[in-house]
């Protein structure tokens, strides 16, 4: 493959998040904390640490104020050499996030009504008022915001998701003053020219690619051709996970992430830097695998 635009892509780790949000077996705080000191060991400058949602909807997040008060989380969260951001949902989450001394949150919009419905029991239109009000928030308070739309590809009730219902919710978000919108391919049915066709039609309605991010499902083993497939139109930013953990814990059978060590690998062969140290890099999959195995 050969790649004459920018030699750089920018890789968003969202393995301690959404790589552990839909794991049934409780993960010590201690390993999540493990985790996430040996990917910024690796390089990696954005890592999703944690959520602040309801712990009925997703168990594993329990422990999230537990983690952010954590010495070292704070230490981190004190400096400029990577971003931390935190999911949340609400005006409450942001409350607490701030109370941290979080720098940066992350909110979502599902790009579908079906998916919004049992996600967060609301329309699109509801959760973009109530997502507007915490950007507002956030903004005023000098929090960086990051957003994610889901279903870009299809929904789990609705069926295919048309590229018009993708444009309304990342508009909307950037409009907000959310700094960058991730596109979510949440089943993982999306296949490159289907990325190339959605990448293009948003294009064609003004939203530039530099505000757009990749976070692609591996269902259907696509989710590194569509990495490539969204670099290719001019994104320069790509969620994966470490091991390639994680799926949606509200989509039952929605495989895992695209796997950072391949996604690494693939971008360093090809000449791309993502500055992430790749031998430390297998050496944190070779460790987590370990850990997870052990029930830690």
């Amino acid at each position: 493959m050969t790649v004459t635009s920018s030699p750089f892509v920018r890789i968003v780790e969202v393995g301690p998040r959404d790589g552990l949000q839909n794991i049934s077996q409780w993960i010590s705080t201690t390993t999540k904390l493990d985790l996430i000191n040996r990917l910024v060991r690796c390089g990696l400058s954005t890592i999703e640490l944690t959520s602040i949602v309801s712990h009925r909807a997703v168990p594993q997040m329990a422990d999230a104020t537990e983690l952010l008060q954590d010495a070292n989380v704070q230490n981190m969260l004190a400096k400029a050499n990577v971003r931390l951001p935190v999911l949340v949902p609400n005006l409450r989450g942001l409350e607490i996030a701030h109370s941290y001394g979080v720098k940066e949150i992350a909110v979502f919009i599902s790009a579908t009504e079906g998916f919004s419905r049992a996600n967060i029991n609301c329309t699109c239109n509801e959760a973009i008022r109530r997502i507007g009000k915490v950007v507002a928030e956030a903004r005023r308070l000098g929090i960086a915001v990051r957003g994610y739309v889901s279903c870009i590809f299809a929904d789990p009730y609705d069926g295919p998701t048309e590229p018009s219902s993708v444009l309304v919710p990342v508009k909307e978000l950037l409009d907000m003053g959310c700094y960058e919108v991730s596109l979510g391919d949440t089943l993982g049915t999306g296949d490159p020219d289907a990325v190339t066709v959605l990448l293009k039609y948003l294009q064609h309605h003004g939203i530039p690619m530099s505000s757009i991010a990749g976070h692609f499902h591996d269902t259907y083993n696509q989710a590194l051709a569509n990495a490539w497939a969204a670099y290719e139109c001019g994104v320069r930013t790509l969620d994966s996970s470490l091991g390639g953990l994680g799926g949606c814990p509200f989509v039952p059978g929605a495989r895992g992430n695209l796997a950072t060590e391949i996604l690494v690998a693939s971008f360093e062969k090809a000449g791309i830097a993502t500055g992430v140290n790749t031998e430390q890099l297998e050496e944190a999959v070779a460790w987590v695998r370990d850990a997870l195995k052990a029930g830690n």
